[in-house]
């Protein structure tokens, strides 16, 4: 979603001003912080870097200085009072108002402040979205209703609400007709949408996907981020019903252990989420699970964290998110005491992490012979290393004339990378023009962080 609203900040800004983006912050006009919230050092970072902003400032004060997302929308003014340099402070819900909040900034030399929750607004104030590559972002739906102790989210991004549902389903058609064959559908809370029909009726997120299936062009969806409460009969028998839809899941559980869950305020126990992972595999056997885990929450104990490890092995998830846990201003968690030492919180998330590590990597030895359907995004990074070229100007080559754009760069024979269902970075040696194409390409060799594979000449995909 982070990733998402960056776009759109400078999409908005392009459309509005001309604006184009720089990597060389001391070339930039305007610099913006898209900030989180969601753990105290990703917050703490803020401040940091607007530190080493404060000299470009000094240096040159025409220079713009803003910061949005949720950091920007918790903190306010307080920012203010640690940076006064700031011109711009907006929320997530109002990064469409950046345009006339710079014009503000500029022509009454004093800092703005919106972190306003004007809701869907944000959408209809967007400009065309852009393309770069074969695979796109689509957020439909924003904020988080269910108020979990330890989660900024809901005062950071404000109440569950979705957008319209042929807006969403337009918008999609659109990527679609300019190259896009897969799409990410985000939300906080994503699996929770209800949108609107144009005849009033209301589309939860598996029809949505039943249409977005339909779309020509669109052969893969994912989506993220999910609330096990949301898992609905519909949403499983998707899984049946939709080829297009990827088989793996990311489903945040945060604990294995029954009596944080309920401390949590997460609303489900270990078995009912469980029985959702046992009908998914029912369904499709081989999707990957995904999740969240917080380690060291507020009375934690060893055999709660047992619990966890148990369960981590249980489900034999693939990946997952995993932090120590730390204190959100204003969420109800924050009244607690945090009395689980951080020296007992950094060895249970070693631990944590280590089992994840080794679960993933069996996965991905039990792939080594597997052949895979690839959307090839680009070249891997280390034939951009060899050939001495940005991973952001290799990217607008490809979207452009790749050898005009980037002399020097073989067409041929090139190692490429791509992406498997389940999430997998794998490289491989094949043309150019596969870039944008799906191609089934047989694994060879598994490493920590990419699969090895080589193109299956059978199984080509056409654009």
């Amino acid at each position: 979603m982070n990733e998402y609203d960056s776009s759109k900040m400078a999409d908005i800004l392009k459309d509005s001003h001309a604006l184009e983006l720089t990597q060389d912050e001391t070339q930039a006009d305007v610099l913006l912080l898209n900030t989180c919230s969601v753990r105290e050092k990703a917050q703490e970072k803020v401040f940091s870097q607007l530190g080493r902003w404060r000299k470009l400032k000094a240096q040159q004060p025409e220079i713009v200085i803003g910061v949005g997302g949720c950091v920007a929308s918790q903190e306010g003014e307080a920012i203010l009072k640690r940076a006064s340099y700031v011109d711009l402070i907006f929320g997530p819900q109002t990064l469409h108002r950046l345009p006339q909040l710079f014009d503000q900034a500029v022509k009454q030399h004093r800092s703005q402040i919106d972190i306003s929750f004007p809701e869907i607004e944000k959408f209809d104030h967007m400009p065309e979205p852009r393309v770069e590559g074969a695979a796109a972002f689509v957020s439909i739906m924003e904020g988080c209703s269910k108020y979990c102790t330890f989660c900024v989210v809901p005062y950071t991004r404000g109440e569950e609400f979705s957008r319209p549902f042929d807006d969403v389903v337009a918008e999609i058609a659109g990527l679609a007709d300019r190259g896009v064959k897969e799409v990410t559908l985000l939300g906080q809370n994503v699996n929770a949408y209800q949108g609107e029909m144009h005849d009033g009726d209301i589309a939860d997120l598996a029809l949505l996907m039943h249409y977005v299936a339909a779309i020509e062009g669109i052969e893969r969806i994912r989506y993220s981020t999910s609330h096990p409460l949301e898992m609905s009969d519909s949403l499983i028998q998707s899984y049946a019903e939709i080829p297009e839809l990827v088989s793996h899941l990311h489903l945040p559980i945060q604990t294995g252990s029954n009596a944080l869950l309920k401390a949590m305020k997460r609303r489900h126990t270990t078995d009912e989420y469980r029985d959702i992972v046992r009908r998914l595999r029912e369904i499709r056997p081989d999707i990957s699970m995904s999740s969240d885990f917080i380690v060291g929450y507020p009375g934690e104990t060893e055999q709660d964290f047992k619990d966890t490890m148990d369960f981590i092995a249980e489900i034999n998830f693939d990946h997952s998110y995993s932090f120590i846990y730390s204190q959100r201003p204003g969420t109800p968690a924050a009244d607690l005491s945090d009395d689980v030492p951080l020296e007992i919180k950094k060895q249970r998330l070693a631990l944590l992490q280590q089992r994840l590590s080794q679960q993933s990597a069996d996965i991905s030895r039990k792939m080594v012979g597997s052949t895979q359907r690839i959307l090839v995004t680009g070249l891997s990074p280390k034939q951009k290393k060899q050939q001495g070229v940005s991973v952001d100007n290799a990217e607008k080559s490809i979207a452009v004339d790749f050898e005009a754009a980037v002399p020097g760069i073989s067409t041929k024979n090139s190692q490429l990378t791509g992406r498997t269902e389940n999430n997998r970075v794998v490289n491989f040696t094949g043309n150019h023009d596969l870039i944008g194409t799906f191609v089934n390409v047989n694994i060879t060799a598994a490493f920590a962080n990419s699969l090895q594979g080589e193109i299956h000449l059978a199984g080509l995909h056409s654009a």
